[in-house]
């Protein structure tokens, strides 16, 4: 897939080191690595506001969509519209819709048909391809 915004791996390496992202976010975000459950920073955070792409700062989700899954990863029930492309996941021996970002191409993690009303989705995402913003004052 051809992606809006593109970098080399040397380009995405800097740009993740400048933001100070968390030390697995290149892994995580350009080769499709997981974090541990219940290690991400956003795992547990509920506060106001949104998440956004690590890489390019696409917004991805509302806090409102956000739930507790108790898989261990962020998980929300519904993504901006237009924000996520999927992709068809074979890896590890079973079939899985892998999410990405729609304007770069950062891995965020999958979507599960076992969440709550009124989507039935579950986006589980990975604490380091996302940035948390608080709403404007």
């Amino acid at each position: 897939m051809t992606y809006p915004i593109q970098k080399t791996d040397a380009e995405w390496q800097a740009l993740l080191k400048d933001k100070g992202a968390e030390p697995a976010a290149f892994q995580v975000t350009r080769h499709a690595a997981t974090e541990r459950p219940f290690t991400g920073k956003y795992e547990g955070h509920w506060a106001d506001g949104s998440y956004h792409c690590v890489c390019c700062g696409a917004k991805l989700f509302d806090s409102g969509t956000k739930f507790d899954a108790g898989c261990g990863w962020p998980s929300f029930w519904r993504a901006v519209p237009g924000a996520i492309a999927e992709i068809q996941d074979r890896s590890h021996g079973m079939l899985r819709t892998e999410t990405v970002c729609a304007q770069c191409g950062a891995h965020l993690g999958h979507v599960f048909p076992d969440g709550p009303a009124p989507t039935g989705l579950r986006y589980c995402m990975n604490s380091a391809s996302l940035a948390f913003e608080p709403p404007a004052p």
